[in-house]
């Protein structure tokens, strides 16, 4: 098989790594064959895209925007043109079905299109002063440096989001893309953005080996270059970097996990429910953080909605995630796997009930419903990564709720129903980032402001992430002479 990137060395300062540095294999999840050997970095090799970045900043934060929206429009555009490239990447390499891969592309490009025009927006504002012969401007600046860290589970189109935002603002990146997807989550976006014409130092590749994040990490935390942290992961890992960038003072993005419900209303249409339903949960074999973990429907409805949904879920094809019509390909490694088994076989133990699924081949998990699931079992209450569904019957919205409300996690939810007004009354009560009103959990846009609150970490993708990628600096000018008390 043809490489199916031309570099797999560090991007640091707009030029390729030597290529006898130490490397590791990076594996095909459904196959096990070595897609590519790539570079296994040290701190050293952070550090050396940390002063890269920091040298490009000035140059690049006054770029005048019209010059910056063309690099990003290049950009877009060879994307787009290598679109079946990064689809055979991404099966290779993260096990992802083409649906969900063309859908990461065209996210992609989407994004890196809108942003383009972020330079134009407003950059701050002017204000009114107490003080006569005052004149007061509010401005946003980019930060310098953001490091970012870029996960496999959608890799292409997080990792793209985890650079585009800052960028977009005027700062300069590092991305340290996971090591299970070193290529699709980190240098094939080097080597569009080389392409594309952006300067050196403005962005910044380092992967490594399994394991070895910590040295690259320490880099990140250490660095007074490094103004803001943007990762994307789990919440346990979240938690520790925002104990590091707190003791750093350094701004951090968080994109956590999510434990997410899904409410099926006594009025819902049943076969909206089952396809939203199928969708929300199996979609990347639920290696998704936005996954529908639990439904809850109302008892009425339960029976039928069930046995429509086990139907669905049988029908899903499953297997080989480079074959065409591919739905349900392979867990991204072994201890993916082992975990989802443990929390299926502790859930049957504790009196949970396997509808359909329940099995492996290989790597690749059968899509799961799980029934009469009692709330000990740590399927019911902790993110799994992968098809596991929970369906639980409740008698009205009030212990729909009450359930959907019991999670520490906060990312995202969805409401089926008929009536308009009876999903708004309840999407007002939950404490997430997002709900979706006949609409599944994964419902996100480049321009929305995704994100959650809770244990699934804080600030806001789109155009709302200038937030987060900009500080605001006060300049006043006066006019006359002031009377001090002094």
């Amino acid at each position: 098989m043809p490489p199916l990137i031309d570099h797999t060395t560090h991007f640091i300062a707009g030029r390729w790594s030597a290529p006898d540095t130490a490397t590791f294999p990076d594996r095909n999840p459904f196959t096990d064959e070595v897609v590519a050997q790539v570079a296994a970095g040290t701190r050293q090799h952070a550090q050396a895209a940390i002063d890269a970045a920091h040298a490009a900043f000035p140059a690049w934060a006054a770029m005048p925007p019209g010059q910056r929206q063309r690099l990003f429009l290049a950009a877009a555009d060879i994307v787009e043109r290598r679109a079946e490239d990064f689809v055979r990447l991404l099966a290779a390499e993260t096990g992802t079905a083409s649906g969900f891969a063309r859908f990461q592309i065209r996210w992609s490009v989407d994004l890196l299109r809108q942003a383009a025009g972020w330079g134009y927006r407003p950059a701050g504002d002017v204000l009114r002063s107490d003080t006569p012969g005052r004149f007061a401007m509010a401005v946003r600046k980019p930060l310098g440096v953001v490091a970012g860290f870029a996960p496999w589970n959608g890799a292409f189109c997080l990792a793209w989001r985890t650079v585009v935002l800052p960028m977009a603002f005027g700062n300069t990146m590092v991305l340290k893309p996971s090591e299970e997807a070193p290529l699709s989550a980190g240098l094939v976006l080097a080597e569009v953005l080389e392409e594309a014409g952006f300067p050196a130092g403005t962005f910044n590749v380092v992967t490594h080996g399994p394991g070895d994040a910590g040295p690259i990490a320490d880099a990140f935390f250490e660095s007074p270059h490094v103004r803001s942290i943007n990762f994307t992961g789990s919440s346990a890992t979240g938690r520790m970097l925002a104990e590091r960038a707190g003791r750093a003072l350094k701004r951090i993005v968080l994109e956590l996990g999510g434990y997410n419900p899904l409410l099926v209303l006594d009025d819902a249409d049943l076969d909206l429910a089952v396809n939203t339903t199928a969708f929300g949960a199996f979609f990347h074999q639920g290696q998704i953080c936005m996954n529908t973990r639990k439904v809850l429907v109302d008892r009425s409805i339960a029976d039928a909605f069930v046995e429509k949904l086990a139907a669905k879920t049988r029908s899903l094809p499953m297997g080989d995630p480079a074959a065409p019509g591919t739905v349900i390909g392979p867990l991204i490694n072994d201890r993916a796997l082992a975990q989802v088994r443990q929390r299926v076989d502790e859930a049957v133990a504790l009196g949970a009930r396997v509808v359909t699924g329940g099995r492996a081949n290989g790597r690749v998990y059968e899509p799961t419903i799980l029934v009469d699931v009692p709330a000990t079992a740590p399927v019911s209450c902790e993110e799994t990564f992968g098809p596991v569904l929970i369906v639980q019957p409740v008698d009205n919205p009030e212990q729909a709720m009450s359930e959907a409300l019991a999670t520490p996690y906060g990312l995202c939810a969805g409401i089926l129903t008929r009536d308009a007004q009876r999903g708004l009354a309840l999407a007002e009560r939950f404490d997430c980032g997002m709900v979706h009103i006949n609409g599944a959990t994964m419902a996100g846009e480049p321009a929305m402001p995704n994100g959650g609150v809770k244990d699934s970490g804080w600030g806001r993708s789109g155009h709302y992430a200038i937030e987060d990628f900009t500080e605001v600096r006060l300049t006043t000018l006066t006019q006359g002479a002031l009377q001090y008390p002094v």
